[in-house]
C-alpha cells in the first residue's frame, strides 16, 4: 500500500500577516509530527505542481482566474476579503495547492498510488465559484473532483468534508451535479452560516452544535454519510480534511479527539475499499492549533498507508 504525501515550498511562503491563524507553521506542523512518529519514511513524497488555467477553469470560470491573478501584489498584503488575504507569494502558493489535487488525482487512478494526502495551503472549501473567502482563494478539491471527471472518465465522485466549517463553496460548485456526492458534517451555528437550508439531493450536510464532541460526530457519520456512501459507491472519495474540529483548537467548539479522526477515515477507507478499490485523495484544509492538527493529520495518515 503506497501513500503520496503532496506538497511544495510555495506553500509556505504565503502569509496573510503576523497572529493570522491560517499560518506557514501549519504545514511544518504536519511535517514535523510525521518524522517524529515515524510515518514519514512510508509516504512517497511529490511536489505539487502549478495548476493550469484551464483546470481551475472547470471550477472557476475565467474571469475569476483573471481577477485573482490580477489582484496578486509585487510586495506587500492585498485582501481580498475581510479573512482572505494574498502577499506577492499567494498567488503561487494556490496555483500549486489546486496542482496537488490534480497529481493526486492522476496518480491515484493510474494505479501508481493507492491514496494521497495533500499538505498545502491555502485551504479551498469556502471558495465558490466567483467568490474567494474563508482563507480560500480556489477550490482545490473542487478541481481535483471535476479534473476526475474530466480527464479521467470517473462518473461518481465523493466528496468527504470534516472540516469544523461548512464547506459552502464546494457546495455552490457542485449543488445539482449528479456526478459528485458531498457528506460533509461541521459545527453551527457557526460560519459562513450556511449548510441548513434544504438542499440539492446530492448534499448531506450535518450540521452539529457546539460541544458536541466524539459520540455526535460518530453518529452522524454513521447515521448520515455512510448508506448514502454506500448508495452512491464512489469511484473516487476526495478528503477535505479539515481538522479544526478538534477539542484544543480554540477557533471553534466541536470538541473532537485525535482518535476520532483516525477513526471517520478508517470507516470512510472501508466503505472506498468496496466501491473503488481504496481510491482516496485527501486535501489540507482548517486546522489551527499546531499541536492538534499534526497529531491528527498523522492519524489520518496512518490510516491512509495501513500503518494503524
Amino acid at each position: 500500500m503506497t501513500t503520496a504525501f503532496i506538497t511544495h515550498g510555495e506553500c509556505a511562503k504565503h502569509d496573510m500577516g503576523a497572529h493570522h491563524p491560517e499560518c506557514p507553521a501549519r504545514l511544518a506542523a504536519i511535517e514535523d509530527q510525521a518524522i517524529s512518529s515515524g510515518i514519514a519514511q512510508y509516504l512517497a513524497r511529490y511536489e505539487a505542481p502549478l495548476a493550469t488555467d484551464d483546470q481551475i477553469a472547470r471550477v472557476h470560470p475565467a474571469e475569476y482566474v483573471r481577477a485573482i491573478r490580477d489582484a496578486s501584489p509585487r510586495s506587500g498584503t492585498v485582501h481580498l476579503d475581510p479573512d482572505t488575504a494574498m502577499n506577492p507569494h499567494s498567488l503561487n502558493a494556490a496555483l500549486h495547492a489546486a496542482g496537488a489535487g490534480v497529481l493526486a488525482t492522476d496518480l491515484v487512478m493510474k494505479g501508481e498510488v493507492e491514496n494521497a494526502f495533500c499538505s498545502v495551503r491555502p485551504p479551498g472549501h469556502h471558495a465558490t465559484r466567483t467568490r474567494p473567502m474563508g482563507f480560500c482563494i480556489f477550490n482545490n478539491v473542487a478541481i481535483a473532483a471535476r479534473h476526475a471527471v474530466h480527464a479521467h472518465g470517473i462518473e461518481r465522485v465523493a466528496i468527504i468534508d470534516f472540516d469544523v466549517h461548512h464547506g459552502n463553496g464546494t457546495e455552490d460548485i457542485f449543488a445539482g451535479d449528479p456526478h459528485v456526492l458531498m457528506a460533509s458534517t461541521f459545527q453551527h451555528p457557526f460560519y459562513p452560516y450556511s449548510g441548513t437550508e434544504p438542499g440539492a439531493d446530492n448534499m448531506v450536510n450535518v450540521p452539529l452544535p457546539a460541544g458536541a464532541g466524539s459520540q455526535a460526530f460518530r453518529e452522524a457519520v454513521t447515521r448520515y454519510w455512510l448508506p448514502v456512501l454506500h448508495e452512491f459507491a464512489p469511484q473516487l472519495v476526495i478528503f477535505s480534511a479539515g481538522f479544526d474540529a478538534h477539542a484544543d483548537d480554540d477557533m471553534a467548539m466541536l470538541a473532537l479527539q485525535d482518535a476520532d479522526y483516525a477513526w471517520v477515515t478508517e470507516e470512510v477507507k472501508r466503505a472506498t475499499d468496496r466501491h473503488s478499490h481504496g481510491k482516496i485523495v485527501s486535501m489540507l484544509e482548517g486546522g489551527y492549533d499546531l499541536s492538534a492538527l499534526g497529531r491528527s493529520a498523522v492519524r489520518h495518515l496512518r490510516v491512509l498507508a495501513g500503518l494503524n
